[in-house]
């Protein structure tokens, strides 16, 4: 994270940084493992890797380029200029200045959920959409802690990060998705096996596509605690930024309060871009929180007070 200083309080968050390492890491391992497997069987039995890359390479160079349009256009979020939202540009400058960031472009989403999210593939082209809920329902210190969650997100270059982790884990979706086609085609003993002359076609084809869906599951969770571990990040960033985390504390507690009593159509259409909310759109505890984009509520309040409580002992 790139800032013009850090309070006297702060100290690395070792056990952070070494989870991030530690997924990232499994991910590699996963993937290479992966690679060498299902590419020697690919390869020797003439299925195009380079054609499946390539295709990924597609999905994945849209995702970034275009996923920022995308989730803009999904939740309705107008662009607004100083003159629209005065108050709110003042937030963002001020602590983009802080930041040591480009002023990112602001859009307001009309909506009574309290929420805020992040987006672009760099910087310089970034954009921070906000609610009207949450403009409307927070206090200004609590709306000044998300907008520097949101921009650590834009520091620690995060879209980037996850664009890369998830790169292969849309590979192996459209191996796994080319291996079904190939057995419904009689890969699995039938006559593509037939006509390659080789009786074991059908079970390696079975076995790489066990093998994939199981990798896939794998590259899922691991996407997953990594994207939470990130959002643990963001919300030491927006610490770090203003030097007050029991205002994000209270914010987390205020949007997390104010979800049961969202209206439905407000969740239907959030739904799109969840992952990059700073609190998922969910009401209730009924999801897996193994599964979740996000750390629990529980976990993210508890680590901003106590990073209050060093700040507020000051040095050592």
């Amino acid at each position: 994270m790139i800032l013009r200083g850090r309070p006297s309080w702060y100290k690395p968050d070792v056990g952070l940084a070494s989870r991030m390492v530690l997924t990232m890491f499994l991910l590699g391992l996963v993937y290479v493992v992966f690679g060498v497997v299902i590419g020697a069987i690919m390869i020797h039995y003439g299925v195009s890797l380079f054609f499946l890359i390539a295709f990924a390479l597609i999905i994945a160079g849209a995702q970034f380029f275009f996923s920022d349009k995308i989730a803009l256009a999904a939740m309705g979020a107008r662009y607004v200029d100083e003159a629209d939202a005065p108050e709110l540009h003042a937030l963002v400058e001020r602590l983009a200045v802080q930041a040591n960031l480009p002023k990112p472009r602001i859009a307001v989403i009309n909506s009574s959920m309290p929420n805020a999210f992040a987006t672009g593939r760099n910087a310089k082209n970034a954009t921070i959409a906000v609610t009207t809920g949450i403009y409307n329902q927070l206090s200004t210190p609590e709306l000044e802690a998300v907008l520097a969650h949101e921009l650590t997100h834009i520091i620690n270059h995060d879209m980037l990060v996850m664009t890369i982790a998830s790169f292969f884990s849309i590979l192996i979706g459209l191996l796994a998705r080319n291996l079904m086609w190939m057995g419904f085609w009689g890969g699995f003993g039938g006559g593509f096996g037939r006509r390659r002359g080789n009786d074991n076609l059908g079970a390696l084809i079975a076995i790489s596509l066990l093998v994939s869906v199981v990798v896939y599951a794998i590259s899922f969770l691991l996407i997953r605690a990594l994207s939470r571990a990130r959002e643990l990040a963001a919300d030491r960033g927006s610490a770090l930024i203003t030097g007050a985390p029991e205002n994000l504390a209270s914010a987390l507690l205020r949007i997390s309060d104010r979800m049961p009593h969202i209206p439905e159509q407000d969740f239907r259409q959030a739904q799109a871009v969840n992952a990059l909310f700073i609190v998922p759109a969910i009401k209730g505890d009924s999801f897996m929180e193994l599964l979740s984009t996000h750390p629990s509520i529980e976990e993210r309040v508890a680590r901003l007070e106590e990073m209050q409580r060093q700040m507020e002992r000051g040095p050592h």
